[in-house]
């Protein structure tokens, strides 16, 4: 089995150095061949030299230097795309992630799971209501909408087997919901509680703003799960509500005008009426364009709309 390591970078110059010879020191113990992708994510300090040094040292360490900051998301997936190994692992650059973690992770994927994800137990503990609780409370959310029950969404920490992260294109936050995204397709998905540490060197790149980012994304996730081979059932039953809406709206009307004397131009029910019919005749024809627009991304690109985790008796 070959594993690797996956390290988006940015503005880490001092940790690098720490990170990479903790991550040699375990790897080097497990009986797997292993590679480490560190993905500089267009960062402006020093980091671009110090894994350069490095890289000269230590063949195994392969770098992919960005030529602008692509955030988080984007550099994993440079860092997935370039793997070659069967295993992959993404681990933050900070040095919060300890990678002597990494066996124990590897331990619980031979159990039959196809991701096992870190879980950082203790990372608020003694700041509750500034960062414990909204923590709790987004990834109780996360996990709801996905059906992905795990405590830490947001840990970069965690082992794949490759095939799992076949086709997965990753924009935005999604990078957090790659477990999700798993377990929407079949996978197994498991967790590992991790040691969490304080970071070392520089500040964190994360600030309120992100929770945004990630509440829209995670609404796309949803989406795309349950209507992307069907986006007439999302867009036709919301046209149909507003049809209904529309019906209730002209019944109330009418019944105003002839039962209790309310002229139609004394209310707005008969424009409420008419701009919901309009509403909705906008999105069934959004579901028909939809419908359209899915079938040219399949047939064109040839995917098919099933993913198949193995095959038997069947000749190569």
């Amino acid at each position: 089995m070959k594993l690797s390591i996956v390290v988006p970078v940015y503005n880490e110059a001092e940790s690098i150095p720490h990170l990479l010879d903790e991550l040699t020191q375990t790897l080097n113990k497990l009986p797997h061949e292993y590679e480490i992708l560190a993905i500089n994510d267009g960062s402006t300090d020093d980091s671009w030299r110090v894994l350069n040094a490095y890289a000269k040292k230590d063949k195994r360490v392969k770098l992919i230097h960005c030529l602008i900051n692509g955030g988080q998301t984007s550099a994993i997936r440079a860092g997935i795309d370039h793997a070659t190994g069967d295993v992959i692992v993404p681990i933050d650059a900070d040095l919060e992630n300890d990678p002597a973690d990494i066996p124990r992770l590897l331990a619980e994927l031979d159990k039959g799971y196809d991701v096992v994800s870190g879980w950082r137990r203790d990372r608020w503990k003694g700041n509750y209501l500034k960062r414990k609780l909204p923590s709790t409370t987004a990834n109780w959310l996360i996990s709801k909408l996905t059906n992905t029950n795990l405590h830490d969404h947001g840990c970069t920490l965690k082992v794949y087997r490759s095939e799992v992260l076949k086709d997965t294109q990753l924009y935005g936050e999604m990078h957090r919901f790659i477990s999700a995204y798993a377990a929407l397709r079949g996978g197994k998905v498991g967790e590992l509680a991790i040691t969490h540490r304080p970071r070392k060197f520089g500040t964190s790149n994360y600030g309120i703003s992100r929770t945004f980012r990630v509440l829209l994304d995670l609404l796309l996730i949803r989406f795309l799960h349950r209507y992307m081979n069907r986006p007439i059932h999302f867009f036709g039953m919301a046209g149909f509500i507003s049809f209904g809406l529309a019906g209730i709206s002209g019944v109330v009307a009418l019944y105003l005008r002839f039962f209790v004397g309310i002229s139609l131009i004394d209310t707005p029910l008969p424009v409420l009426t008419t701009l919901l019919i309009i509403v909705g005749v906008q999105l069934v024809g959004m579901g028909i364009l939809a419908e359209m627009i899915m079938r040219v991304y399949y047939e064109t690109q040839h995917k098919a709309p099933y993913v198949v985790r193995e095959t038997v008796n069947f000749e190569r």
